[in-house]
């Protein structure tokens, strides 16, 4: 018979089996993410060289916006983590807008920097956003996805980091003022207002609509760091033309040699973006402004190799698992890469270059690990140019 305990606070009786069943149960149970054993503080914050550092492990060149991102980070969570004092200097909170071409990294050098630091992180699109009340959903519902990433926990949540991804989508869609309600341009900027800056906001607790009935949770987001990331498609030519115009009088031709038409992003300003079509108020909101370098041949081949979870270590892990070891021949390496600089695809088109030819090795190479041994197998330019002309490639680099 199995041994009874009793509870002191309650007349409750409980077997020892139930106990044990229990914890078994509990112990089963899947481990939400805890930041509680490397809880983030002044003593043990990166400084901007360390998170550079980490930063080139996982992201090929870019440097600039690296520089400008590993400091603004740092700067904005010594404020977070600042002791109070009674002076009167308040620092305020510095969010971070990278404009760049797809493919380019954005969305991987937020997301690298939150593991860095492991902090809750949740990714947004600005394109499902409709000001409040419209169809569609509400800015507050990208603090859902951090909350659910910090397990609902709002103390955590409330020093992530939110991506806000394709933020050129809500730009203003004509200079002149319309009599119609621009409910998912304009009006979802005057939405994000209040949230970038710093407030408390009301966020259902399963995201979706809100309704009187339903129990809200408040989170401030004074300490949330907010970077938003956009391709801005067409914003060279605004530049160019405020450039243009700058570049009068004697030494107007030398100045006008000096730019790198190359990469003219990399004169942007926040004038440029005010042309183009968000308001004022959200780029004051967003005064780390930096862009994102258009990938050339040499990094798209390093993106190949070199970082710690680049695109071929993937394949020979999943491989490795079916005891085959995949190797590449540099052709075929050179091959991919030209094919991508082709169809424009970027580093995000790599990765769909790969599935269609790894396609059929993955379901041909599993069915013979019941062999025992090991099988090898080399990717060469012909086997990959055999698999990539079968793919239809146009209806691909059209869709992109």
């Amino acid at each position: 018979m199995p041994e009874m305990f009793s509870a002191q606070d309650n007349d409750v009786l409980i077997c020892s089996e139930c106990i044990e069943q229990g914890h078994k149960i509990l112990m089963s149970r899947p481990k939400a993410r805890s930041l509680n054993s490397e809880e983030l503080t002044v003593e043990n914050l990166p400084t901007p060289q360390k998170i550079k550092d980490f930063l080139d492990q996982y992201v090929i060149g870019q440097e600039e916006a690296k520089r400008f991102l590993s400091v603004a980070v740092y700067n904005h969570y010594k404020r977070v983590l600042q002791e109070i004092t009674n002076d009167d200097v308040e620092i305020e909170k510095s969010n971070i807008l990278l404009v760049g071409s797809t493919g380019t990294g954005k969305t991987l050098l937020a997301r690298t920097i939150a593991k860095l630091l492991k902090v809750p992180f949740a990714i947004g699109d600005a394109t499902s956003l409709t000001q409040a009340g419209y169809v569609g959903e509400d800015v507050e519902t990208l603090l859902v996805r951090l909350l659910q990433d910090a397990n609902y926990d709002v103390t955590k949540a409330q020093r992530g980091i939110v991506f806000i991804d394709e933020i050129d989508k809500i730009a203003r869609k004509s200079e002149n003022m319309s009599i119609t309600r621009d409910v998912s341009g304009e009006g979802v900027q005057q939405s994000l207002l209040k949230m970038l800056e710093g407030s408390v906001v009301n966020v259902p607790p399963q995201g979706g609509r809100k309704h009187p009935d339903q129990e809200m949770i408040h989170v401030d987001t004074k300490n949330i760091l907010f970077i938003c990331g956009g391709a801005f498609d067409g914003i060279e030519r605004k530049i160019a033309q405020r450039m243009h115009t700058q570049v009068i009088g004697f030494n107007a031709q030398q100045e006008a040699e000096q730019i790198d038409k190359e990469n003219i992003l990399k004169y942007i300003a926040p004038q440029d973006l005010k042309s183009y079509g968000l308001i004022p108020e959200i780029i004051g909101r967003l005064p780390v402004l930096t862009y994102m370098h258009p990938l050339n041949r040499e990094a798209l081949r390093s993106i190949l190799t070199q970082p710690k979870n680049a695109l071929t270590k993937q394949y020979q892990k999943l491989l490795a698992m079916d005891n085959v070891k995949l190797l590449f021949d540099e052709n075929a390496l050179d091959y991919i890469v030209d094919k991508a600089l082709e169809y424009q695809l970027g580093a995000r088109g790599l990765r769909g270059l790969m599935e269609t030819l790894m396609t059929d090795l993955m379901f041909e190479l599993p069915n013979k690990k019941q062999l025992g041994e090991q099988q090898v197998f080399t990717v060469t330019k012909d086997y990959a140019r055999q698999k990539l002309e079968k793919a239809d490639y146009v209806r691909l680099r059209n869709a992109v």
